[in-house]
């Protein structure tokens, strides 16, 4: 009878274990897949339209995924909408730090930093208060007038994935998307003509433009509309409303974090900084030490839209339009009200306060 080398049951368990490993890695990549290549397809078709045709892709990819929500509701496609919607808007978020350095940051001058800080505090605070007083919960007042202060659609959801999820969690972020994009929208075509009429400088004309409107797609349209030099003030302002993300979100989970900890349980710790934000903050310091080659940065720009484009695709799957219908019309007042209030608070800087003179 042959000898058995002792040295083999070790190996043998070792083997075992990496094959159980394996197996579940493969059945977990099985179980996403079909969610994630909805998504991703989603994904693909409304960045072609914007790119050929104009228009937001976020809000295309949002009614694409709405119109395929009996998707949500079919087994094989739910864990990987819902990937995409966690996970992938996540990482999404996180890769925005590769847009901002702290160089850019100081080169603005306090004027324009100060502008934005007190435009962003203050319209949360609005927010909050407006949301009250319309009888409309606070977590949508939050949600809004961080939104609409900082980055729109992609600072809705980076602060939604800060956020206890809810029974109207989905829903609001949809809402707050579906209207923020809306409103930087007819905000790339109007306030170029309003700081025509006003008859603001260039540097005044960027500080407005990078402080009041929401999305960064549009700050930029906006902006080389009316100067190369008005486009590249009223970017860096944009950004700087960017970086106030990190704050924003620390905020965020410092309020809510006793509800995070019972959404996950009294076994659990909830971490003061998730992943993503660690994320965020790390990028944005490699890339301030130049460590980051241009070519790099462009393509992790691309890859971070493509992120966001994704997850966005997934939580318009998660929503119906019957859903939506319900809300009324308070979180679009409420959302346009934070809208006119950040405009009138940075065109007082810019006349009242000389801020970009």
């Amino acid at each position: 009878m042959a000898q058995q080398d002792p040295n083999s049951q070790p190996e043998n368990a070792l083997k075992k274990h990496f094959h159980r490993i394996g197996g579940r890695r493969a059945e977990r990549f099985t179980e996403l897949m079909p969610g994630v290549l909805v998504c991703v397809t989603i994904a693909l078709a409304t960045t072609f339209i914007a790119d050929r045709y104009g228009g937001p892709v976020m809000l295309y990819a949002l009614l694409f995924g709405m119109s395929l929500h009996f998707l949500s509701e079919e087994g094989r496609c739910l864990a990987g909408v819902e990937f995409a919607s966690r996970t992938i808007l996540r990482i999404g978020v996180a890769l925005l730090g590769v847009r901002i350095t702290v160089e850019q940051i100081s080169e603005l001058g306090f004027g324009p930093i100060l502008t934005v800080i007190v435009g962003v505090t203050s319209t949360i605070l609005v927010g909050y208060a407006v949301a009250r007083m319309l009888g409309l919960p606070k977590d949508l007042g939050l949600l809004t007038g961080g939104s609409v202060a900082i980055c729109g659609a992609s600072a809705a959801l980076a602060l939604s994935a800060a956020m206890p999820r809810h029974e109207n969690h989905e829903r609001n972020t949809i809402l707050t998307v579906v209207a923020v994009t809306a409103l930087s929208t007819i905000a790339m075509v109007i306030y170029p003509l309003f700081v025509s009429v006003l008859g603001l400088s260039d540097d005044q004309a960027g500080v407005f433009l990078g402080g009041t409107i929401h999305d960064v797609a549009q700050v930029v349209g906006a902006g080389y509309i009316i100067s190369q030099h008005t486009g590249d003030v009223s970017t860096f302002v944009k950004l700087l409303r960017v970086a106030m993300l990190v704050p924003a979100v620390m905020c965020f989970i410092f309020i809510y974090r006793q509800q995070r900890q019972a959404e996950k349980g009294t076994g659990g710790k909830v971490p003061m900084l998730p992943t993503f934000l660690v994320g965020f903050i790390v990028i944005v310091i490699i890339n301030s030490f130049g460590l980051i080659p241009p070519v790099a940065v462009e393509g992790l720009t691309d890859l971070s839209r493509w992120c966001l484009v994704t997850a966005i695709a997934g939580l318009g799957i998660k929503t119906s339009f019957q859903k939506l219908a319900v809300v009324g019309w308070k979180p679009i007042i409420l959302m346009v009200i934070e809208t006119l209030f950040l405009l009138l608070l940075v065109l007082g800087f810019i006349l009242i306060g000389g801020v970009g003179s």
